[in-house]
């Protein structure tokens, strides 16, 4: 595997949550440079060695209400 995309999303409570897509990844951080970090830790951490994703895609989704 080369590339490994995750959703992120603001969290209700502040921060961010990310999901992987395809994978059983789930993170969050308060910022930013912290889910970035954490992104990286459990990415290395569910993969073995060797078999780590060399490209981490962050596709960010935002959910605006309008009334009508």
């Amino acid at each position: 595997m080369n590339e490994i995309f995750f959703l992120v999303e603001e969290a209700i409570e502040g921060g961010y949550n990310a999901k992987a897509i395809g994978e059983s990844i789930f993170t969050q951080g308060d910022d930013l440079d912290d889910l970035k970090a954490n992104i990286r830790d459990a990415v290395q951490c569910h993969f073995d060695e060797g078999h780590t994703p060399k490209i981490i895609r962050l596709h960010f989704v935002k959910e605006e209400i309008i009334t009508v």
